[in-house]
């Protein structure tokens, strides 16, 4: 599978301003951005992943356009899928995740999941 190498693009964009160590890895047949080495977003095919922890892809799956990650045929209860047209668009057709805000921070000590908020529709 291949991944959507412009939105690679705009979401390197977004995330540039991160602090910590932002490393990409090509993972799931798409590519994984890793913040101090926990993956908290990427994009397989034309659609965003975020890790938004449980509470967050709850809340976020009430969104048009969002689905659970399933990636595996089990679902991760913490992850979730953003199809191309629940992404913000700047001028241009091409679905763009938002520069807005996208700024993961540590949870509290003993979870594992990495907080990313990027602008949905």
């Amino acid at each position: 599978m291949t991944y959507d190498q412009i939105l690679a693009g705009q979401l390197r964009e977004v995330i540039a301003g991160i602090d910590g160590e932002i490393t990409e890895r090509k993972m799931f047949g798409g590519l994984a951005f890793m913040l101090n080495g926990h993956m908290f977003t990427g994009i397989v095919g034309d659609e965003l992943m975020l890790r938004l922890g449980e509470a967050g892809a709850e809340a976020a799956l009430r969104r048009e356009h969002v689905r659970e990650m399933d990636f595996t045929g089990r679902p991760m209860k913490a992850m979730v899928f953003i199809q191309p047209a629940g992404l913000r668009r700047s001028g241009s057709r091409r679905p763009r995740p938002s520069p807005a805000r996208c700024r993961p921070s540590q949870p509290p000590a003993g979870q594992r999941d990495w907080l990313a908020a990027l602008s949905v529709r």
